[in-house]
């Protein structure tokens, strides 16, 4: 296991965090009338012998951590000092982490990934993470799909009542007692990676999860 980058007392106040942090999580999400659809997908890819590669957008992370939990799904996490105790929050919640981002370490977190593929364990990305810009997905998702053979599984989780940060990537955090839809999409294949197949699947993963959000919105309205 490669030296951690944080010193001793950024390690205990990630761990902190991420033991106060998680309880809170559990409380709010499980106060939540919870709608899903498409969770036959994920049961699909199971069926055929094969792991997901989930893929949403960076402001969904919370419900989508919360529902998505205790299937030990490998993330990808910041190796940075963020990074640290939303790891420790990813594992209390059944997830495990390749560390690293776009901007650092996302080689060797991608090499990680496919081993855990490999091993039979799914693995996640928010596609337009770590720093957007929103709404467009980076290659890392179909990259490793076309490297690997194994499908994405394109999804969004919207909520209401919720509070939407002024981030970049409008973070949605849902208020007590509220509602969240799940959408799970069609898996994806990606049949290659050389660039014109893989600027096709982004371009069909974006697509995909637009259409997923119009769909969660409508759930939500209904």
């Amino acid at each position: 296991m490669s030296e951690s980058p944080l010193t001793a007392t950024q390690q205990f106040k990630a761990a902190t965090i991420a033991a106060l942090a998680s309880p809170l999580i559990g409380a709010l999400c499980r106060s939540l009338d919870w709608r899903v659809e498409g969770e036959e997908h994920w049961s699909a890819v199971v069926r055929s012998g094969r792991q997901s590669i989930l893929a949403c957008w960076h402001g969904r992370i919370l419900p989508a951590v919360y529902h998505f939990r205790d299937r030990g799904v490998i993330v990808i996490t910041s190796q940075n000092f963020d990074g640290e105790w939303i790891a420790g929050i990813l594992r209390r919640f059944g997830y495990g982490t390749a560390r690293g981002s776009s901007s650092r370490g996302g080689a060797r977190a991608l090499v990680q990934m496919r081993r855990d593929l490999a091993a039979g364990h799914p693995v996640a990305f928010t596609v337009d993470g770590p720093r957007g810009p929103a709404r467009v997905a980076q290659p890392g998702a179909p990259f490793l799909a076309g490297a690997t053979g194994h499908p994405i599984l394109p999804f969004h989780v919207e909520t209401s009542p919720a509070w939407t940060a002024g981030s970049w990537d409008r973070t949605q955090v849902p208020k007590p007692f509220g509602r969240a839809a799940v959408m799970i999409g069609a898996p994806l294949e990606v049949p290659g990676t050389d660039e014109e197949t893989l600027e096709r699947a982004r371009q069909e993963l974006e697509r995909a999860l637009r259409d997923l959000e119009a769909r969660a919105c409508r759930v939500l309205e209904a």
